[in-house]
């Protein structure tokens, strides 16, 4: 206790020096926990946006492609796969319910997805949630259209507004399917997942605006009634089974399917190949933040043998009252983990106050959920190695100090 009372003294008494120190590993803690707390907020948001599916179905292409769009709308498929197909998958006794997805048409940079009723009854995300609607209510009628909550949020659709489709999935269209708007019947609540950043329709809906100019116009004049349109082919399907014991033969059967090219992925399993792909950037982060905490705890080992020459006499005159070589040397440990453990705390203050002021605007923007609260997994690890690394940069110094003798702090040089 008389150790940190006097070490607190001495870095109070070296001002300057002590808070640039204290302002380096403040803000090195900061970045550090922060790439951790962003990697981890990322890596939790990717695992929670569709839960409680056991297979993705689709036509045949790599897993992740047909993981990244389906689930989290990156990228473009390949192709559909047929109804038919999809209806004769769907007799197997081993599927409790599926949710079928078409994709390849927009709206001003917003993704269109087909589908059907299954989606606003079965889709989940976080933690088993399910969509929920802030206003309205899902399509019952061939041509609404239901808005995720970003979609409503940034082009200001409400209830009853008309609206276009366009072909193609790029933000610029030139073919538009004008000859058909939409009505808003639905605007979903915020789920932070890739659903805020769509527009859902009815797949029978985008059977039709694909028909031709022909066909079209005899369902405009009501000769063709929307009772007799098929859906329309799927780009993927969602598919949950009974058992979990059905998982790989399902999957097998599918990929084995021979009279057309398709193939069902594990989300979990291929989340995993996803994360693994993605590892040298994560840990090049890491790395970086690192190089930044060893920069900080090299400015406090600099300060502390910048200081030791000054602070001779000083520790001359702790010597001459009777501390022990040993005390001085543990004098310093305790100064250089005390300026650790006090930007430690700056840094943890100044990470949970900016992630509190973003936590709306990132939320908003980037649709990525991030708790200023919680820890993430390796937030304990990193401070317990800081810690480490504080009590290392004090021995330096402090081994220096316990060398000099007691004549020698006590000696004016000339």
């Amino acid at each position: 206790m008389i150790l940190l009372r006097i070490a607190l003294r001495s870095i109070l008494n070296r001002k300057l020096s002590s808070f640039l120190s204290l302002v380096s590993i403040a803000l090195s803690v900061c970045l550090l926990l922060g790439i951790e707390r962003i990697r981890y907020s990322t890596k939790q948001s990717f695992e929670t946006t569709v839960s409680g599916v056991d297979l993705i179905l689709g036509p045949r292409t790599g897993p992740l492609n047909l993981l990244l769009y389906s689930v989290f709308r990156i990228g473009d498929a390949t192709n559909n796969f047929e109804q038919d197909t999809y209806k004769e998958i769907l007799k197997s006794k081993s599927i409790d319910w599926s949710i079928p997805i078409s994709l390849g048409d927009s709206h001003k940079g917003f993704k269109v997805i087909g589908t059907n009723q299954n989606y606003f009854d079965h889709y989940q995300y976080g933690q088993g949630r399910k969509l929920e609607f802030r206003a309205g209510q899902s399509f019952e009628t061939i041509f609404e259209v239901v808005l995720g909550s970003r979609v409503a949020r940034k082009l200001k659709y409400k209830i009853g507004d008309l609206i276009t489709l366009s072909h193609g999935t790029g933000e610029v269209s030139f073919t538009h399917h004008d000859k058909f708007p939409f009505v808003v019947v639905g605007i979903l609540k915020s789920t932070l997942t890739p659903v805020d950043d769509s527009l859902h329709v009815n797949l029978k809906a985008i059977e039709a605006l694909h028909w031709d100019e022909e066909k079209q116009d005899r369902l405009r004049k009501g000769k063709i009634k929307g009772s007799d349109i098929d859906e329309a082919n799927v780009t993927a399907a969602f598919l949950k089974l009974k058992s979990k014991m059905d998982i790989f033969n399902m999957q097998r059967d599918i990929n084995n399917y021979e009279k057309e090219a398709i193939m069902a992925v594990i989300p979990g399993l291929t989340l995993r190949s996803l994360w693994k792909s993605l590892g040298v950037i994560e840990k090049s982060l890491i790395a970086i933040s690192f190089l930044v905490l060893l920069v900080s705890l090299f400015s406090i080992l600099i300060s502390l043998l910048a200081s030791l020459n000054e602070r001779r006499r000083e520790m001359a005159i702790i010597r001459s009252l009777g501390a022990s070589k040993s005390s001085v040397f543990f004098l310093l440990i305790v100064e250089s983990v005390s300026l650790c453990s006090m930007g430690i705390l700056l840094g943890l203050g100044i990470l949970q106050g900016a992630l509190f002021t973003a936590k709306g605007f990132v939320e908003s923007r980037i649709g990525l959920s991030i708790s200023p609260f919680n820890f993430a997994e390796n937030d304990i690890y990193f401070i317990i190695l800081i810690f480490i690394g504080s009590v290392a940069a004090g021995i330096v110094p402090a081994w220096q100090a316990y060398k000099n003798s007691l004549a020698d702090g006590l000696i004016v040089k000339t």
